[in-house]
């Protein structure tokens, strides 16, 4: 949102109060309040009349500042509100500062304004002249807004999953979820938290709308506003951009580890296109006919019967005994997914329960919320409600009882504003909110149902803590390179906002794929943190394309299953850390300038550098950053920095292993959830100082020379690229090149 008319006017029904110069503070052991006045005062008779500005400062964990504008102050406490956590650690209140771990905020005591963060005694961002502001409109509307500054060649990114360009600069963007597809300015998980290039992030910790204008209104500064008459937000020093995802995590919660199974490949029915039992069990056996491995089979919409979704009551007409065919898949060694919503159509039997009592959203005047998009006469449920909370939990219990496995919890961002929640809820604040408590009591139910590290969603929509229930993918995309390239964007500024996991539709989702868009997107997918094959008015088994596509995903699926090691341990440290197992170059590389805008390619963990080739003939142009680079499964070197054009084969994707690294593979292609440790393999990759490997309960320690384990007795095997070799016994703890030992 705008407030100004160029450098120096506001626009026409703005009226705006800005901090002038420092009154005085009040300290405490852990806080320290400024009150800064919105004229000079010289006397006291400037002091009439003078509307003052309150900013609170607080530490809540080491390198964290929360910063809290206010104007009027005795407004009703409104809600729902974020869930931060608030572990303050060594806090130093001075008279005009307040040091929380290396970053401090510290007034300006002159007679200009002013609040600058600095980091290690390096002033990294701040509020400057009419960088606060209390806003009155003239239609009787107030807001706060904050600038922050942005210095010379500094990046933003992150603000959730948003498919423009990934660098945030430029752009005028609302957090407000909304159901757009991946085409659009629109986005489904919408975050209020930003990181840059320069060391820091900020978290705006309002759950409704927050308008962020990026070096758009203000080129030199970032500003975001919210409604009302006070704002908080957060900046969190890294000074790395791992190190503030790590501690943004901290604060708003860490993913859960989902399954390994879920790191499979998913095959889906697609959404409108037919299909049955019948029609199920030919796609797998198509599948284990070819090869081609799959973890997960997905039933979409259609498994309940039209207009009655979602009353989670199987279509009897096509599906006469769905326990009956859960068990025979799960004999074939898969898991089940259903798609679930939270709207209730109004032909569903669960909508009159639910009016009657009383868990669907109603308006102020008592009526139930409906309206016909979607499903017709739909209502919403009342998630605020725990009555209604367990009553929709209950229907979900019956499917896991039944052996239902996994949710695709889709939609939550069509949430109105002109209702009543049940809990008194702010309308505006729970817009964006409802999808953490929708996915909550999703993800719940599926813990209980099956244990810890067992429960996995499919989910669409997000804010502010919904990387705790993993795994989100990203949207209605459609079948072209474009939208190959704009789902890719949206990943990675979602990853750059506290989320751990990430997949897209293979394929796209709008239309049906050519061949060569189909095999270019398989790499792609099976070289992300999840997998799924989906589409929507067309199926996605890969015979319907080509049998070359068959061939391409067999290739990257058996790929994928051999790395499970080291992906699986990289999903371990998405629990433990909150860095996520797909990063943005920025994240990997935050010293090289060249990294700043690199979109069409990203870490796979720590080790791999991925590039997609998103072109039917296969040139694809990527960088390789400082070192010797290997080329996965050979012994090419790409020595960085440099700029790599390439031309590749349906069968290969610019795959490279950072220098010094160890990859752990494991010996299966036919499933993601084995014993990694049995048949391992280490490969060494120019490793030039000491390498811990993690897979399990069990450890390598890795010299140039030298292999040790402590674990698992179990067959080994290590490799050094371009050297030697060697097949271990289970009773061998220690691997050496060296003559005679």
């Amino acid at each position: 949102m705008k407030f100004t008319d160029g450098y120096w006017h506001k626009r026409d029904g703005f009226a705006v109060l800005h901090p002038a110069q420092l009154h005085d503070t009040e300290a405490d052991a852990t806080s320290l309040t400024g009150y800064a006045t919105t004229r000079p005062v010289a006397t006291r008779s400037d002091t009439l009349n003078a509307p003052i500005i309150t900013i609170r400062l607080e530490a809540p964990m080491p390198d964290v500042i929360r910063v809290t504008v206010g104007h009027f102050l005795g407004g009703v406490p409104r809600s729902p509100n974020f869930t931060v956590k608030s572990e303050p650690g060594d806090v130093s209140v001075g008279p005009a500062e307040l040091t929380s771990g290396r970053l401090t905020a510290r007034f300006n005591t002159s007679d200009n304004w002013g609040l600058d963060f600095l980091a290690e005694g390096r002033r990294i961002t701040g509020s400057g002249w009419k960088g606060m502001g209390i806003v009155d409109t003239a239609g009787g509307e107030h807001y706060v807004h904050e600038q922050l500054d942005l210095g010379v060649g500094e990046a933003v990114y992150g603000l959730g999953e948003h498919f423009g360009p990934f660098v945030k600069n430029g752009q005028s963007i609302d957090i407000w979820n909304e159901d757009g597809g991946t085409s659009s300015e629109q986005a489904y998980k919408n975050v209020p938290f930003y990181l840059t290039n320069r060391g820091y992030g900020v978290l705006v910790d309002h759950p409704g709308r927050v308008s962020f204008e990026v070096a758009s209104e203000m080129v030199t500064r970032t500003q975001f506003s919210v409604p009302g008459q006070t704002m908080s937000y957060l900046v969190i020093y890294g000074p790395t951009p791992a190190e503030v995802l790590r501690k943004y995590t901290a604060l708003t919660g860490r993913a859960a580890l989902p399954p390994a199974w879920s790191f499979g490949l998913w095959l889906t029915t697609s959404f409108t296109t037919p299909y049955d039992e019948e029609t199920v069990n030919k796609f797998v056996d198509g599948m284990a006919e070819r090869d081609l491995p799959l973890s997960v089979f997905h039933f979409d919409t259609f498994w309940m019967r039209e207009f009655h979704w979602c009353d989670f009551e199987w279509d009897s007409r096509i599906f006469p005994d769905p326990p009956g065919m859960i068990k025979r898949l799960h004999d074939r060694g898969l898991k089940v997914c259903l798609w679930i919503n939270p709207y209730i159509a109004q032909r569903s039997a669960m909508f009159a329960e639910g009016a009657a009592k009383g868990f669907l959203v109603k308006r102020a005047n008592g009526d139930v919320w409906q309206w016909d998009k979607w499903q017709a006469g739909m209502g919403l449920v009342d998630f605020t409600n725990p009555a209604a909370r367990d009553w929709y939990a209950g229907k979900l219990k019956a499917l896991t009882d039944m052996g239902v496995d996994a949710f695709k919890s889709d939609f939550g961002e069509r949430i109105p504003t002109d209702v009543v929640w049940h809990d008194g809820s702010d309308p505006q604040r729970m817009h964006n909110y409802y999808t953490q408590l929708y996915n909550k009591v999703v993800f719940d139910v599926l813990e209980e149902a099956h244990g810890e590290g067992e429960a996995v969603l499919f989910a669409r929509s997000a804010t502010v803590g919904g990387q705790q229930f993993p795994v989100h993918w990203g949207g209605d995309n459609s079948a072209t390179f474009e939208s190959m390239a704009e789902s890719l964007r949206g990943g990675l500024s979602l990853l750059s906002s506290g989320f751990g996991f990430w997949s897209h539709d293979i394929g796209g989702f709008e239309g049906r794929p050519d061949p060569a868009v189909f095999k270019r997107w398989v790499a792609f997918g099976l070289l992300s943190s999840h997998s799924r094959l989906h589409g929507n008015q067309s199926y996605r088994v890969p015979w319907q394309f080509d049998e070359e596509s068959v061939d391409v995903l067999r290739h990257f699926t058996h790929l994928k299953y051999r790395l499970m090691p080291y992906l699986f341990e990289a999903a371990r440290r998405t629990r433990r850390e909150g860095i996520p197992v797909m990063r943005p170059m920025v994240v990997g590389f935050p010293g090289d300038p060249a990294v700043t805008y690199l979109d069409r390619q990203y870490m796979l963990g720590d080790d791999l550098l991925v590039a997609p080739v998103m072109s039917a003939g296969g040139d694809v142009d990527y960088y390789v950053p400082a070192g010797r680079w290997t080329r996965f499964g050979t012994t090419e070197v790409i020595e960085g920095p440099a700029w790599v054009r390439e031309n590749h084969g349906f069968d290969s994707v610019p795959l490279l292993v950072r220098p010094g690294a160890v990859i752990a593979l494991g010996n299966r292609t036919d499933r993601p959830d084995y014993d990694y440790r049995d048949g391992i393999t280490l490969r060494l990759h120019d490793v030039t100082e000491a390498v811990t490997v993690v897979v399990g309960d069990t450890t390598f320690t890795v010299t140039p020379d030298r292999v040790e384990r402590r674990g698992a007795a179990l067959p080994w095997r290590v490799e050094i690229v371009g050297g030697p070799s060697a097949d271990l016994s289970a009773d061998q703890d220690v691997w050496t090149t060296k003559i005679g030992e």
